[in-house]
This record gives structure tokens, C-alpha cells and sequence, in this order.
């Protein structure tokens, strides 16, 4: 790369790595404070007249301003912005960690990682929102976890702050269709229920092993985001009150952060689950391997180009009534659909959270735990007869007790036999005394004596 290999006589860079829509991540050096970096190149596309790379050039420095004005540990820390080789360079934190998608490659995420996952990025972004920045962008390739358990959102390339200037051209980046909420794909402007919706989808994605609405295509995806409902996450377990919220098509019915963080902190909080017993080599088995992700020509997750036409190099949206930056309100009531009210989340009126009744699970059941438990398991048995030696103790004393039945029904019949016999004997003999007894009646009855 020549001269370019040190950026503004401060930043050598070493290696890639990651690209992404927006450009290349390097893993650079500080010079002057001897220490490493992360550096974005914004790679501008072939083709772009002065007034388009005039935009590009302002979202980034955009992207650099919105991250600045951030302080906290779940957001990637920028340190300056140089512009060099005609196109600008963002100096950041240099965060080596797999992101979220690269633990999804590798098998599905315990519920309890899960909700702490989902925990630090709703910290993160409710930080972000009460700075006046929405992120628009969130889904697992951008959140990075280290091995200490940190987890940082990154990548605010299409970040909107409360007050800019809305920027629209043709080729610049409107997010991911996968992770796009409803009304984002309805082309209305982002709030923060937006946000939460696609923390909701990467949580699902993070138990499911994809989003809600990822098809093979991007147009499918944005299609099913239009018109389909978010279908059931089969792994939610007790996570499902969660997605179920922070999914809700509208708005104005979707859970809001408040009201997500406790039951993030109640899962996240559950005991480890007990370790599998033993196994013996009779229950062994053999396990497949996991299969890796197929190669698709178009990945729904990734971010995509905007195809709206330009309608000049920036424009504000101004709405009449309402305060600059702050979309109005859709609600016929006139409330404002980026918050709800602090209670208890529930389902919008005349729909459940999913599309047919579900059977809620022994762990939201504690009355019913225990007779649950008591009709699939079998009584254990305590004592001698429990283990192998007692198995062949029972068997031998069925074996006796089968006997003896067996003699005495054989005594029985004997007995019977016999009775049968001598009653037999004994009316045979009754005839024979009576004929002999009756003759000397009849003799001296024809003698006259």
C-alpha cells in the first residue's frame, strides 16, 4: 500500500480484520502513544459523482460523532478520524473478540448466556438513546464478545442522531432485512422501539440459530417483515416473554427497555443446570457433527444497498407540530410510539404472543410442578431392592412364592380327589346293608312268626 501503510504519520497498518458493507477493519498501531488500534477504511463504490462521495463522506464522520458522543463499556470507543488517500479513516478501540454470529457457526447458546448477552446490549443501547442516537443496524455480526464476557455493539455506519439531517442516495445503507422491524421495512422513520426489535431478533436468532424473517434473499426477507407474523422460537423456553415483547409488530405495543431488563435479570440469574449423569458405555452414543452454515449467494443478514432514488444530497425531515429530530406519533391517540408506559408489558388487545395457544411450561406452573413430575417419573424405591443385587432378590422370591401357590393348589386337588373317592365308596356300600337286613323281615313275614 506504500505511503498509505502509515496513516497521518501516527497509524501503521498491520492486517484485516473484517470487512463489511460499509468497508475494511484494520488492526493497526499507534506510533505516537504506543499502543494498538482498530482503523475503518470506508471503501467508496466505483462510479460516485462529487455529490455522493460528499455523503458518504459525511455519514462517516457521522458514524465517527455519534460513537464519540457515547461512553460506555458495550460501545466501541473512537479515538480520532483521519482523512487520507482521499477517502476518511475512523480510529477506534481495537476489540479482538468473535462476534455473536461467529458463536452461532459454532451450536446454539445457553438461555442463561443468552439473557446476559441480551442484558449488556440493551445497557448499551439505552445509553445510546438517551444521547439521541439510534443504532438501526443491530444484529449478531455487529456485537463482539470477549472471552471475559464483554459485550460491545459496534459498526455505527447508519447510526441516525436526534436532530441531523436525513441522508438519502442511492447506494447507501439502510440496514439488514433480516433484522429490519416491521415499521422500518414499511419505509416510516426508526425510533427507539426499533432498536429493541432487533435486539429481540438477535436474541431469537441467538436460540434459534437465525432470525425471524431470514430468507434466502433479501426481497424475501423484507416481504416476510411486511406481511408475516414472527413465528414461534421452538428454544425460546424462558426467554419466550421476552421475544414475545420486544417482537410485537406495532410500536406502540412493544416492550419497552425497562420493562425488558428485569425479566433479562431473572433468567440471567438462574441456576446452572445440574450436570448430565454419567454415561455407560450401554448409553453411549454418537453424536453428529455440527453442520456449518451453507453458502448462500445473497445472506439476508447482511446489510443491504437502499433502493430509493436520490432525492438530492440531504434533505430534513421537518413535520409540521412536531419538534425536529422526533417522528409524530401513528397512535390515533397521539402517543408518542417510541416509549410505553413503565408497567408490566402485556400482549395487544385481541392477540396473543403467539399464533396459537401455547401450554405454559412446568417452570411457570409451580402448582403444578410436582403432580407433573409425579405422572412422568416412577416411584423410586429406597433400601436393598434399588440396586442390581436386589433386582435378583426380588426375582428369587417371586420364584418361591410361585411354588408354593403351585403346591398348595396341587394339595387341593389331591385332597379333593380323595374325598371324591371314599363318598363314592361309601354310597356304593349303603345299598348292599340295606337288602340284606330287609330278608329275615320277609321271611317271618310269610311264616306268620
Amino acid at each position: 500500500m506504500g505511503q498509505a501503510r502509515l496513516l497521518g504519520n501516527r497509524y501503521r497498518l498491520d492486517s484485516v480484520v473484517g470487512r463489511g458493507g460499509m468497508g475494511t477493519v484494520w488492526r493497526a498501531y499507534d506510533v505516537m502513544l504506543d499502543r494498538e488500534v482498530a482503523v475503518k477504511e470506508v471503501v467508496l463504490p466505483p462510479g460516485l459523482n462529487d455529490a455522493e462521495r460528499g455523503v458518504l463522506y459525511e455519514r462517516t464522520f457521522r458514524e465517527a460523532r455519534a460513537s464519540a458522543r457515547l461512553s460506555h463499556p458495550g460501545v466501541v470507543i473512537v479515538h480520532d478520524v483521519v482523512e487520507e488517500s482521499d477517502r476518511p479513516w475512523i480510529v477506534m478501540e481495537l476489540v479482538l473478540a468473535p462476534s455473536l454470529q461467529d458463536l452461532l457457526d459454532q451450536g446454539p447458546i445457553e438461555h442463561r448466556q443468552v439473557a446476559e448477552i441480551g442484558l449488556q446490549m440493551l445497557a448499551a443501547l439505552r445509553h445510546a438513546h438517551e444521547k439521541g442516537i439510534l443504532h438501526r443496524d443491530v444484529k449478531p455480526s455487529n456485537v463482539l464478545i470477549t472471552d471475559a464476557g464483554r459485550v460491545v455493539l459496534t459498526d455505527f455506519g447508519i447510526a441516525q442522531v436526534e436532530g441531523d439531517a436525513t441522508l438519502t442516495q442511492t447506494g447507501l445503507v439502510m440496514g439488514s432485512p433480516a433484522y429490519i422491524p416491521p415499521e422500518r421495512a414499511q419505509g416510516e422513520r426508526a425510533v427507539p422501539a426499533s432498536d429493541l426489535w432487533a435486539l429481540g431478533a438477535t436474541l431469537y436468532a441467538a436460540l434459534e440459530g437465525r432470525s425471524p424473517y431470514e430468507r434466502p434473499d433479501a426481497m424475501s426477507s423484507l416481504q416476510a417483515a411486511l406481511s408475516e407474523p414472527v413465528p414461534p422460537a421452538r428454544n425460546a423456553g424462558p426467554l419466550a416473554r421476552v421475544l414475545d415483547g420486544l417482537l410485537a409488530r406495532e410500536p406502540v405495543h412493544r416492550m419497552t427497555a425497562a420493562q425488558a431488563q428485569p425479566l433479562l435479570t431473572q433468567v440471567a440469574t438462574l441456576p446452572p443446570p445440574p450436570p448430565p449423569p454419567p454415561m455407560t458405555q450401554t448409553d453411549a452414543t454418537i453424536l453428529d457433527e455440527p453442520s456449518g452454515r451453507s453458502n448462500r449467494g445473497t445472506d439476508a443478514a447482511d446489510t443491504v444497498l437502499d433502493p430509493s432514488e436520490i432525492e438530492g444530497i440531504t434533505r430534513h425531515d421537518a413535520t409540521e407540530g412536531h419538534p425536529p429530530g422526533r417522528p409524530p406519533s401513528r397512535d390515533p391517540q397521539n402517543r408518542d410510539p417510541r416509549t410505553l408506559l413503565e408497567t408490566d408489558w402485556a400482549p395487544p388487545p385481541g392477540r396473543t404472543p403467539h399464533p396459537q395457544p401455547r401450554t405454559p411450561p412446568p417452570w411457570e406452573q409451580p402448582q403444578q410442578s410436582s403432580n407433573w413430575q409425579q405422572q412422568l417419573l416412577p416411584p423410586v424405591q429406597n433400601g436393598p431392592q434399588s440396586g442390581p443385587h436386589g433386582q435378583g432378590e426380588r426375582r428369587r422370591t417371586v420364584l418361591i412364592v410361585t411354588i408354593a401357590v403351585i403346591l398348595v393348589i396341587a394339595a387341593v386337588l389331591v385332597g379333593a380327589f380323595i374325598l371324591r373317592q371314599k363318598l363314592q365308596s361309601d354310597a356304593m356300600a349303603a345299598p348292599a346293608g340295606t337288602t340284606a337286613s330287609a330278608a329275615p323281615i320277609a321271611t317271618r313275614a310269610a311264616t306268620g312268626t
